[in-house]
């Protein structure tokens, strides 16, 4: 079994197959209907993929995750969730079972690494970064989206599919035959899907390798801050920072230390510390080693007929700012819920191309930030004047505040039409009669808040919550929130709202 190629033409609003050519389209066959069935199969349970598969699963959506690795990962790397990423999980009750394994730092020092700390009164209840090992926020996705229902099967990886009127046919590797009614790659930057597809993967290749680990150093601590601040007058790709107890966070450039390939070894960083600082530090005993690239590129489309793509699937960039994993998860909790209505058969006919809509824009601006940010770190004496002129400039909390809105991911505002400056935007886990907003939320479903006591969800009630509440932390009369937390309406009438309770959620039940 192969996947048809698919031409990437512009995206069209006729039916569920949009995108796929007639010609291209195969009836489904007695053999497909007797297939093992699900509503959705899932190529890759990293954290994009299994947070899909949980907000599916919160709709009663029938969900298999296909996840090519037996094991998890055999390194310990510290990743960040940003502060958008921290509010869907208390949006989903995830929140506190997160806090237990991470460790909060300041929400500021992200953009290119240049050293300021967070503006004052950033809005949100969750103001800072959380470090907790990769492995774990996996894993705790992982068992969030089985409570629920998903099905998970490691040591299986995608190899072929054929979509139709009906659905879509997966092959694995193994020969295996599966169906249903979607399919989404979150298979990683080297995607399958994406592949097998033929979306179009355009950008820049990778320039510059770059070694990152963490680990004990056995160098004193007022040595090392000297010799990092001289050496980094030059190479903003060098730094070691001390995590406590002896353990550092170590960024060296990698030029001509082996290849990509291979994962690195301790050697390598002290070989390249040597090359760079003279001393290697002493450094021993890594917790975890890795090597990257500043490879960027974003796939041109996000959907091709029932598959889709999400995740480091749909678009790759440098980590610098520690955007990628945050990007992914958010990606799947604006997927999730539309395409569960999809399923569920509610949706409004548009709703589900909106994921592309929204999120394609969202990635190309990651990409565009991680570009700048890269620049800033190249030793050049145009892109360090740029640096030291940024550094001044974020000095003002006005810049400051921007840039760090753009990297946590808090400043994204969907482009919902014209209207106050809160459409379309996130809104803040607010002080509601019930106790925090975010508490409403945990069920996937949207939320009417209406401060006037006047308005009603009427025939959308089994889609939408309602909370009365005059002395809700507002500034307006009313908002509708869909699942994901934005705001899709702002007002105080009836109609209006009856209006934008069928843009998002489809007709009002009989």
């Amino acid at each position: 079994m192969h996947s048809a190629q698919f031409t990437a033409e512009p995206p069209s609003n006729k039916g569920v197959e949009r995108g796929v050519p007639d010609a291209l389209r195969s009836p489904a066959s007695d053999a497909d209907r007797t297939l093992p069935m699900f509503d959705v199969i899932i190529a890759g349970c990293g954290p994009t993929g299994a947070m899909l598969a949980a907000e599916l699963r919160l709709h009663d959506v029938r969900v298999l995750v296909l996840e090519k690795e037996t094991e998890p990962k055999s390194f310990v790397r510290i990743v960040g969730l940003h502060i958008r990423s921290l509010e869907l999980m208390a949006m989903r009750g995830l929140l506190d079972r997160v806090l237990e394994h991470g460790r909060r730092r300041p929400a500021g020092g992200f953009f290119a690494a240049i050293p300021k700390p967070a503006p004052k009164d950033l809005d949100s209840a969750h103001a800072y970064l959380l470090g907790i090992p990769q492995p774990v926020i996996e894993r705790l996705l992982e068992e969030r989206a089985i409570e629920l229902g998903a099905q998970v099967r490691h040591g299986c990886a995608v190899a072929g599919f054929e979509q139709d009127d009906e659905g879509v046919t997966v092959e694995l590797a193994g020969g295996e035959q599966l169906r249903a009614r979607y399919l989404i790659g979150c298979d990683g930057g080297r995607s399958t899907v994406r592949k097998l597809l033929g979306v179009g993967f355009p950008g820049e290749p990778s320039r510059a390798e770059t070694l990152m680990g963490e680990m004990e150093v056995g160098a004193p601590q007022e040595e090392i801050a000297a010799k990092v601040s001289g050496i980094q007058k030059t190479e903003r790709r060098f730094w070691l920072r001390p995590f406590g107890e002896g353990v550092y966070s170590v960024v060296v450039p990698a030029a001509g230390v082996g290849d990509r390939a291979t994962p690195p070894t301790l050697d390598d960083f002290r070989q390249q510390l040597r090359a760079i600082a003279g001393t290697d530090f002493g450094v021993h005993s890594p917790r975890w080693l890795s090597r990257f690239g500043d490879a960027t590129r974003l796939a041109e489309r996000y959907r091709v007929g029932r598959v889709l793509l999400a995740g480091d699937a749909a678009h790759i960039h440098p980590p610098i700012g520690g955007q990628g994993l945050n990007l992914g998860v958010q990606d799947a909790f604006n997927l999730g819920w539309k395409l569960a209505a999809q399923i569920r058969g509610w949706a409004p006919e548009t709703l589900l191309d909106t994921y592309h809509a929204e999120r394609h824009p969202v990635a190309e601006d990651v990409l565009d930030n991680t570009r700048a940010q890269t620049e800033l770190l190249s030793a050049g004496p145009g892109p360090q004047a740029v640096r030291r002129l940024l550094t001044e400039l974020m000095d003002f909390d006005e810049v400051n505040r921007h840039l760090i809105e753009k990297i946590t991911a808090i400043g994204v505002r969907y482009d919902f039409g014209d209207g106050p400056d809160l459409l379309g935007r996130r809104l803040r886990d607010i002080d509601v009669k019930q106790g925090r907003l975010y508490g409403l939320l945990h069920r996937g479903r949207g939320l009417l808040l209406d401060r006037t006591e006047r308005l009603t969800a009427g025939g959308w009630s089994d889609r939408v919550d309602y909370l009365a509440d005059p002395t809700a932390a507002l500034d307006v009369p009313c908002v509708l929130l869909r699942p994901d937390g934005h705001v899709a309406w702002i007002g105080d009438d009836q109609q209006d709202l009856d209006d934008h309770l069928s843009r998002w959620f489809g007709r009002p039940a009989d």
